[in-house]
């Protein structure tokens, strides 16, 4: 797996538009973030732990 995505390999790989990609950040709710100049970057370990927090729980209880 890369060591870090840039935004617009982040955003495909997980099916998301840049638009909303900013959005949850502005909102608190993106991905960790690494700035290298002026290149945004997210480390595979932060994407990961952002697909834990956007998972939904399920109906029967199950907490996220």
């Amino acid at each position: 797996m890369n060591p870090a995505y840039s935004v617009a390999e982040f955003c495909r790989q997980h099916g998301i538009s840049r638009g909303l990609f900013y959005n949850l950040l502005r909102e608190g709710h993106g991905p960790r973030v690494i700035k290298a100049g002026r290149r945004t970057l997210i480390s595979s370990k932060a994407a990961e732990e952002w697909r834990q927090r956007m998972e939904t729980p399920s109906k029967t209880g199950e907490t996220a």
